[in-house]
């Protein structure tokens, strides 16, 4: 039994052993962090900590080896995290977006501002913490792994030989984040208390909103009454209501359906099927008539209603009215769905792959038509590996570009962090208009960034542990705790009462933007939980991906303009 003990003893540096190594540090981890109190677990985190407790045993990583999965686990998470956000990334900014980015953005502001008031009171660079262990407890603070990879990757970009500094960082990300995640859920209770928010008000709220929204496509229908209009075509009342709309189906006077094409006419006592926004309701029944209540047969007679997916790479990218729906199908596409939102279809739209398109017309027409755009569910979960090994590439190309700076001793770069994060933005809010598929399905991506996340967890844990227990736990230790504690709490109290108190936030969005604003899963379940909607996680998407931004590319400036 030598082999075997030999294989699993600390100090064994072999193949075989580091990968068991990082298979237990990993699967443990994730058993372990599935354990909740209070309703609340660090998930995946505690990868690090399981890390952190063999490294304190002595087993350890082959440097260079370390240093590869460390870097390329980052790069996964980084590119997938991405990815995700890219497709709305930019229109995050319109709406009430620019709110909740404008308060997320503040309170990454009072982080750093609050970080380094700590830093400078404890006695700057002569103090008991340096700035690259205030800059580690304000990325546990603010609960952000990536923010802790980029700062780690700048740190060594400056000086080569500085592991020491990269795992001080480690060991103040590790003290700070179990309070980072519980005083995120503590400032959501203090927000509900302070200002006696009734959660049933808030629900009822965020529901009648929705029942008034006039954003998403409606499904209206109108009997033309209005003589002015009889005898026009469609291009030409297109000409006179402009605007992102389509008439699906006309209903004639003697009991015919028929699929509009645009030299169709509308005749009085025809009812007609419009898919619009709700806002032009009125607008609609000015010029055509009044609306009113009918249910159209779906999957009886000769029109139907079908969804296609888009799944040929040929026709990622391409507008919709290149397709000539009405010339060569008689065909209408009444709506699109993208990544579960519902988008008006107009001519000018270009196609995504994965796109839902619900398509009204002859049911041949459509199985013709559905033949040309793939609608192959297998094809979607196959791994477009060549759009994401190209956003690396060019990631890392990025990354590595030095841009000089007045007052810093190094030039700038974006890193191994922020150089394929920003690709991965732009590839998934523009990609399609270079014709490379961005589509990557949820399971895929969440697998990519999971490996990811663990494997630079457990390569920094296993760094970092052969020191963390004697620097940790000592008055150093706590005070890093009682530091991350008010880096996470201050400026979510700030920004809580300006959103309640001043903008007139609904709670629920409140919390999916706290949550979203420390990019924090189990703060949104415990959100979600409270909800009991998806209130929380709409707001949570619109501020994560300026968010994670932003917080990756502070962290590496902090950095560059303190370490020399």
């Amino acid at each position: 039994m030598d082999w075997f003990i030999k294989l699993l003893s600390p100090g064994n540096l072999s193949l075989a052993s580091t990968v068991l190594l990082y298979s237990f540090v990993i699967f443990a981890g994730i058993l372990l962090g599935k354990i909740k109190v209070a309703g609340v677990s660090l998930g995946v985190t505690f990868v690090l900590f399981v890390g952190i407790l063999l490294g304190h045993f002595g087993y350890a990583v082959e440097p260079n080896t370390l240093h590869f999965l460390r870097e390329f686990g980052l790069i996964l998470f980084i590119f997938s995290i991405g990815m995700q956000v890219g497709p709305s990334f930019f229109s995050s900014f319109k709406h009430g977006g620019v709110q909740m980015n404008g308060l997320a953005m503040l309170g990454i502001a009072l982080n750093v501002g609050i970080m380094l008031t700590i830093y400078y009171l404890q006695g700057g660079e002569n103090g008991l913490s340096s700035i690259s262990d205030m800059v580690g407890v304000m990325c546990g603070a603010i609960t952000n792994t990536p923010s802790l990879g980029a700062a780690q990757q700048t740190v060594l970009q400056v000086d080569a030989n500085a592991y020491n500094v990269s795992e001080a960082m480690s060991m103040g990300y590790a003290a700070a984040y179990p309070l980072g995640v519980v005083g995120i859920i503590l400032t959501m209770i203090v927000i509900k208390a302070i200002f006696k928010v009734n959660i049933d008000n808030e629900i009822k709220e965020v529901e009648d909103e929705r029942s008034a929204s006039v954003k998403a496509p409606a499904r209206l229908t109108f009997k033309i009454t209005n003589e002015l209009v009889s005898g026009l075509s469609m291009v030409r009342l297109h000409t006179l209501i402009p605007g992102d709309w389509t008439c699906s189906r006309i209903l004639k006077a003697n009991g015919n359906i028929v699929i509009p094409t645009s030299s169709d006419e509308i005749e009085i006592d025809d009812k007609v099927l419009i898919i619009c926004a709700k806002a032009d309701a009125e607008k609609f029944a000015r010029f055509l008539g009044q609306e009113i209540e009918m249910e159209w047969p779906v999957d009886e007679g000769p029109v139907v209603s079908r969804r296609i997916l888009v799944t040929q790479t040929k026709y990622n990218g391409v507008k919709l009215g290149e397709l000539h729906l009405h010339a060569a199908y008689q065909l209408n596409v009444t709506r699109i769905n993208r990544s579960g939102v519902d988008l008006l279809p107009s001519p000018n739209l270009r196609l995504q792959i994965g796109d839902r398109l619900t398509v009204v017309g002859n049911l041949d027409h459509i199985d013709r038509f559905a033949t040309r755009l793939g609608n192959s569910m297998k094809r979607l979960n196959e791994p477009n590996l060549i759009t994401m090994f190209i956003g690396i590439f060019l990631g890392i190309l990025l990354g590595s570009l030095p841009v000089q700076f007045p007052g810093m001793s190094v030039p700038m770069k974006l890193g191994l962090a922020g150089g394929p994060l920003v690709v991965a933005i732009l590839i998934g809010a523009y990609g399609h208009k270079f014709h490379l598929v961005t589509y990557t399905n949820s399971a895929a991506n969440l697998l990519l960034r999971e490996i990811g996340i663990c494997l630079f967890l457990a390569s920094v844990g296993i760094a970092a542990g052969k020191d963390f227990f004697a620097t940790v736990f000592n008055l150093k230790g706590a005070l890093w705790v009682g530091y991350g504690f008010c880096i996470t709490v201050i400026p979510l109290v700030v920004i809580g009462i300006i959103a309640r108190a001043k903008l007139r936030m609904n709670y629920l969005s409140i919390i999916g933007m706290m949550s979203g604003s420390y990019t924090d899963p189990p703060a949104l379940a415990y959100g979600n939980k409270v909800a009991n909607n998806d209130a929380p996680a709409v707001a949570y998407s619109t501020v994560y991906p300026l968010t994670m931004f932003a917080r990756v590319i502070v962290a590496q400036i902090i950095v560059l303009c303190f370490l020399e």
